[in-house]
């Protein structure tokens, strides 16, 4: 496949190197020019883009950048992907560690709604919850007992059947997690995020999720 990749940080780097190595078209980029990731495209192979560029003519983009930047993205950013082409994104908020209050979110959508609604189209909620070094080390084969599962949020569909296939290729079960907006059953403070759970205790952890943010993951919250 041709993936477009915008954000080349801990998760976006990481991607662009373990879909390099199955052989995957890879077009990164950042937030500077394509010259600042020539050390990445220079280990991998990845051709380095202008973020504005990633998604042109690709089966699937990946957003993976700090959630206050995602209203920095340049209007259409992911209007050039082929016709059906789904999106992930990776971002989770983090309103007193980085991002500050977010309105939108502390409105009521999940993290991924309001992406989604930033960018213009449609988004899978996936990786978001895994540590950067779990995911470039800890793949395995299909079938392995015990194997990492990363739930994934969003529309039923081909789409759906793309990313649960890239999932698995990276070497994790996918896990259906529901739409999109379900997907705060997988956003930080709930009992998924962060863990290598298995297939079966993924689904557990996300029926067990309750929506209410904490002080630890709100602006608001006392």
């Amino acid at each position: 496949m041709r993936i477009g990749i915008i954000g080349a940080g801990q998760i976006g780097g990481t991607l662009t190197r373990r879909l390099r190595e199955l052989g995957h078209e890879v077009r990164v980029s950042n937030s500077r020019s394509p010259e600042s990731l020539a050390d990445l495209a220079a280990e991998t192979g990845a051709t380095a883009v202008w973020a504005a560029d990633a998604a042109t003519d690709a089966d699937l983009v990946i957003i993976s950048i700090p959630q206050k930047k995602v209203p920095d993205l340049a209007d259409g950013i992911v209007d050039a992907r082929r016709p059906g082409a789904p999106v992930i994104e990776t971002n989770n908020y983090y309103p007193h560690q980085r991002d500050g209050e977010i309105a939108g979110i502390e409105d009521g959508l999940t993290e991924s709604e309001w992406v989604a609604e930033q960018i213009g189209a449609p988004v899978y909620k996936v990786f978001n919850g895994i540590w950067w070094k779990n995911l470039l080390e800890k793949g395995t084969p299909t079938g392995t007992p015990n194997r990492i599962a990363l739930p994934v949020a969003g529309a039923d569909g081909a789409g759906r059947d793309l990313v649960h296939e890239l999932v698995d290729q990276l070497g994790f079960d996918p896990v259906d997690a529901g739409p999109l907006a379900e997907s705060w059953r997988q956003q930080p403070g709930t009992p998924v995020y962060g863990k290598d759970f298995d297939a079966e205790n993924t689904r557990k952890a996300l029926a067990a999720a309750t929506r209410a943010r904490t002080s630890d993951w709100s602006a608001r919250a006392a």
